[in-house]
């Protein structure tokens, strides 16, 4: 059993209208952001979106451009301010770990713990390793570990000192699949029983949605939408939210009177929506298959077994590309076979034409 993590005092830490660039190149720009103590905050989007960036001001490696930051309600970051690092009671966990080759495992976790005694340091830092499973390997070197043992570690590092802010820069992506779902979950279960703020930067929309309280997402350097992930995916504020999180079947409709008719059925359009036209997407789970005759007249073009599911292309008359169906069982749907088509009206999105 894994040794219970003391609770952290949990922080808040707010942005407001927070900007950065480098070298003329807007990295962030005007994110205002507020995360309550004790949450856990996703930072995801694509590479280069100012995710890291945030996460690094956020740690006071850098300086905003404009804009404050604010922990607990004190100014950390902002006109005539700037706490450093480590004044700011913050934990970080690099990408690639960032441990001392030359220190043993224990040792790299008592760095953090300077203001310590050596034996107290020592205590805390052997609580740390057992509380993430590694007690056993304490006087090992970092190079002597898995990658999920020197992740572990790292989050051992960062959690010693207890801080009330814990930031995790993308802390899995170096893992291969099947390790990366157990040590995310230990991860979770850690910062879960520390009770700490956490920050986690990521591309990953299921690693976001696994993990989060709230998902922030960011575009170009701004804050697009933040809400829980079933928000981000039921609701999504436009189409490139939506794709984000989901393969689409996309094409253009015309709306009307509240209405938008296509040929795979009428969909109600989004409130607000001005008539002209638009974009219908349909994930691929809200396309089924029946038999010819029934629904909407379609040809199987293609079909690949993906383990637990199907993925089936249907060519539709007047669609200009296939539509991709993901089934949990396609039935006898073979190659150039006519099948009927169904589509779940709770699968349907519809924005606006030149939207993400």
């Amino acid at each position: 059993m894994r040794s219970r993590t003391p609770a952290s005092i949990a922080k808040g830490l707010t942005f407001e209208a927070v900007e950065l660039a480098y070298g003329g190149v807007e990295a962030v720009r005007g994110v205002s952001l507020e995360i309550r103590p004790g949450e856990v905050v996703c930072l995801l989007g694509q590479s280069g979106c100012g995710k890291t960036s945030l996460l690094r001001l956020a740690a006071g490696i850098e300086r905003p451009d404009a804009g404050r930051i604010l922990v607990d309600g004190q100014v950390v970051a902002g006109p005539g301010t700037f706490v450093p690092p480590e004044r700011r009671g913050v934990g970080l966990v690099f990408q690639d770990y960032a441990l001392f080759p030359h220190l043993t495992n224990l040792q790299n976790v008592m760095f953090g713990l300077c203001d310590l005694k050596r034996p107290e340091a020592e205590r805390e830092a052997l609580l740390a390793l057992s509380r993430v499973d590694l007690s056993d390997v304490a006087e090992a070197y970092p190079h002597e570990l898995s990658g999920g043992q020197q992740q572990r570690v790292a989050l051992a590092r960062a959690m010693a000192p207890r801080p009330g802010i814990l930031l995790l820069d993308e802390p899995f992506s170096g893992l291969d699949r099947r390790l990366r779902d157990q040590v995310r979950a230990d991860t979770l279960a850690v910062l879960r029983d520390a009770k700490a703020t956490a920050i986690i930067v990521t591309h990953d929309p299921e690693e976001a949605m696994r993990l989060a309280d709230r998902i922030a997402l960011l575009r170009r350097g701004e804050l697009i939408q933040l809400g829980p992930p079933a928000e981000l995916y039921r609701a999504p504020a436009d189409i490139g939210v939506a794709r984000f999180f989901c393969e689409l079947n996309e094409f253009e409709a015309v709306a009307s009177g509240g209405r938008v008719e296509t040929l795979l059925g009428g969909f109600p359009a989004p409130a607000g929506c001005a008539d002209g036209l638009v974009t219908v997407a349909i994930r691929p789970q809200g396309l089924r298959l029946e038999r010819a005759g029934r629904g909407i007249a379609g040809r199987v073009l293609e079909r690949r077994f993906l383990g637990e599911l199907d993925l089936v292309e249907v060519i539709v008359d007047g669609l200009e590309r296939p539509l991709v169906a993901r089934l949990r069982d396609a039935g006898t749907a073979a190659k150039g076979q006519d099948v009927g088509l169904w589509v779940d009206p709770g699968e349907v999105l519809v924005f606006a034409a030149g939207g993400a």
